[in-house]
């Protein structure tokens, strides 16, 4: 069966995460702001709010084992959406041909529950096109879990075999090619759109 719908990840795929573009307006110095991202506001710490944690309980913790960063630990949550400085180039472009060709939108993102309505509401012209988004912050589900794949299909009302799935992360784009879903490996817009015209989506 050929797909009928597209179900996006957010970051990496439509849009550019990147703490350090925070982070390097507010270090005076290179090497403290390596330290900074590298040893303690890290990626896998950030998970957690991905997971469901909420940011008072992470930061708070963080906090107590690096009381010096504090007061940069505890700008992390107001001022996430100053991580993601823009689109990946050329993807606002295929979801606007996907969604003027009439191809159901949909999207399935490991986002904190709490910082992604504000950047869902900044980001409006574009998130207004898709049916529905699964957050995993509010689900406490993460890719590549197939709990939140089965989730996101039954509430978008997909069978696996109607839906293109496109991640930038192998081992989610694995999870979702293991329960029947067609499964895009994100590397640019470039790569994609003839995937998308392959598989009968765009034209």
């Amino acid at each position: 069966m050929s797909p009928t719908s597209v179900i996006f990840d957010v970051g990496h795929v439509l849009y550019d995460w990147n703490p350090r573009v925070l982070y390097e307006r507010l270090f005076d110095d290179e090497q403290a702001l390596d330290v900074f991202l590298n040893d303690v506001a890290t990626r896998a710490w950030h998970f957690q709010h991905d997971a469901g944690r909420p940011f008072a309980e992470t930061s708070a913790e963080l906090s107590e084992l690096f009381p010096e960063h504090a007061a940069m630990i505890a700008l992390w949550g107001p001022r996430f959406g100053e991580q993601i400085p823009g689109p990946i180039p050329g993807m606002i472009a295929i979801v606007e041909e996907l969604d003027a060709a009439g191809v159901p939108l949909f999207a399935i993102t490991n986002f904190s529950g709490e910082f992604f309505p504000p950047f869902r509401t900044r980001e409006a012209a574009v998130f207004d096109r898709f049916r529905d988004i699964v957050v995993s912050g509010d689900e406490r589900l993460v890719k590549p879990d197939a709990a939140i794949y089965r989730l996101a299909l039954d509430r978008f009302g997909l069978t696996p075999e109607a839906a293109f799935f496109i991640d930038d992360n192998a081992d989610n784009i694995a999870g979702a090619a293991a329960l029947g879903i067609h499964a895009h490996h994100f590397r640019d817009a470039a790569t994609l759109r003839p995937a998308l015209v392959a598989a009968g989506l765009l034209r």
